[in-house]
């Protein structure tokens, strides 16, 4: 069996057990052996896993638990997803993903931070203007988030319009 099957087969393993934690193990193997569609494919399993999660966790009015290695993984994947209509220019779609996924968490930090997204894609500010405007790019990368964590003082202004009704 050559390297491109066995990855293939640890990648259904975890898709059967729902795992994508696993799934984000094998991503740097993906990346390596995987022809573009096939990686494709990879990441479209671990939306449609974290969708699942995704459905299951509202039906059953929990939070997620950000210290549990399912409920991350599937927070990450749910951002990534966001972040890719974001800068696909749909952003009235992830501002509705924005908005959900800063409830989504227990986690209080994750919930202020895409509070901020969805404050500033609801004020249709494209990715480019909000990394460029509103993100601590620097910063975020210092802190070792998955998300956008650290912001500019621009921030604060877009906080304080949108708690003062826009004026």
């Amino acid at each position: 069996m050559d390297k491109a099957d066995e990855l293939k087969e640890e990648v259904l393993k975890a898709q059967e057990n729902s795992d994508i934690a696993s799934l984000y193990v094998l991503e740097q193997r993906a990346h390596e052996i995987f022809d573009e569609e096939t990686l494709h494919g990879f990441y479209a399993n671990i939306l449609d896993l974290a969708l699942e999660k995704l459905t299951e966790t509202l039906e059953t009015h929990r939070v997620m638990d950000m210290n549990e290695i399912q409920d991350f993984a599937t927070t990450r994947a749910l951002y990534e997803y966001a972040i890719e209509h974001y800068s696909a220019g749909q952003i009235a779609d992830a501002s509705a993903l924005f908005e959900v996924l800063s409830g989504l968490t227990n986690d209080e930090k994750f919930s202020s931070a895409l509070k901020l997204h969805w404050i500033a894609s609801s004020e249709n500010l494209t990715l480019d203007d909000f990394i460029s405007k509103i993100a601590d790019v620097d910063a975020t990368q210092s802190a070792g988030t998955f998300y956008i964590s650290c912001f500019s003082k621009e921030a604060q202004k877009l906080l304080n319009k949108s708690q003062n009704g826009g004026e």
